[in-house]
């Protein structure tokens, strides 16, 4: 069992938990109704035109490709490249029957490059990732920098500091459920912990926002989901400014 702060796993260590889980990661979010429904809805919120022709896009953090699957049905022309750092998450999103339009690269968002990936993007979505990054700032500046000028983001992501009502949501589904099922299926709940954990010290809605400007993106935008997920998850939209412009890091926030 790893041992955990109260924010949840030293982050170094979330990759590894995640190869530890990768086995039975798909059974236990198939269980969640919504799962895959909501990821696709954060993927149509970046407005693709034409099914995706011509476009390339980014999946930050895809694991096991369930945020590849969800770009893929709203931009099914597209190039899709898609990363994480979890080895074992991405041999289970290989395996999958994904086109040749579609590439996984192993890496950390940290040591990822344009050169790395083919050149920039017209649109990255980032499913679950910034949450369990050592730096979310310098994470987003990554993301920020690996689009094209005028190109979009989407983050999808749980955050309940804005809501007494979610947080109380979240963590009895957490308790009653998520962390229940994650030690029957892997034997450890530990990762299951950390998400609770890591989404109650996580921003609120409004902080993330203001996040997201700092990193440079415009038209910040943010919208929830339907069901027990209202005020839970979220996407969060964003843009980078079309002349291409870099913030200047340190004297933002």
């Amino acid at each position: 069992m790893l041992r955990q702060r109260p924010d949840g796993l030293p982050r170094a260590e979330v990759p590894t938990a995640f190869d530890g889980a990768a086995s039975s990661y798909d059974r236990l979010v198939g269980a969640n109704p919504g799962y895959h429904r909501q990821l696709r809805l954060s993927a149509a919120r970046l407005r693709l035109p034409g099914q995706g022709r011509g476009l390339r896009i980014l999946d930050a953090g895809c694991g096991t490709g369930a945020s590849t699957a969800a770009l893929l049905a709203v931009a099914p022309e597209a190039e899709i490249v898609a990363f994480d750092g979890s080895g074992q998450m991405l041999d289970h999103a290989r395996r999958k029957n994904f086109p040749s339009s579609v590439r996984f690269v192993h890496s950390t968002i940290e040591a990822l490059e344009p050169d790395l990936l083919g050149g920039r993007f017209d649109a990255v979505l980032a499913a679950y990732l910034i949450r369990n990054l050592g730096d979310p700032d310098a994470g987003l500046a990554k993301l920020h920098g690996l689009l094209q000028p005028g190109g979009r983001l989407a983050i999808h992501e749980y955050s309940v500091a804005d809501s007494a009502l979610a947080k109380v949501v979240w963590n009895a589904v957490c308790w009653g459920v998520i962390i229940p099922a994650g030690r029957i299926s892997t034997g450890d709940a530990s990762l299951y912990r950390h998400l609770r954990s890591s989404v109650n010290h996580f921003d609120g809605a409004r902080a993330f926002r203001q996040r997201l400007v700092r990193a440079g993106f415009t038209d910040v935008t943010a919208a929830t989901m339907n069901g027990w997920q209202r005020g839970v998850a979220h996407t969060f939209l964003g843009t980078r400014r079309a002349d291409g412009a870099v913030p200047d890091r340190g004297s933002a926030g």
